[in-house]
């Protein structure tokens, strides 16, 4: 369960690192946004802080369960 859950926060965490690459490839590193287009802004700072959440997930998930596969 914890490898599953592992895989998934990890895919979550390539996809937030994909998606800020975009973001930032897209709108020139900010500098292009549209009028009224502040959702690019909070993009920048929150898509980075969610791909860092789900890669320390990941990782946690797959060390707990090394731990219990080492226990049991």
């Amino acid at each position: 369960m914890l490898r599953a859950l592992s895989l998934v926060a990890g895919l979550l965490s390539a996809f937030f690192i994909f998606y800020t690459i975009r973001l930032l490839a897209v709108t020139s590193f900010l500098t292009r946004t549209r009028v009224g287009g502040a959702g690019a802004f909070v993009g920048a700072i929150v898509f980075p802080l969610l791909a860092l959440l789900f890669g320390w997930v990941a990782l946690r998930a797959w060390r707990g369960a090394q731990l219990s596969d080492r226990a049991g």
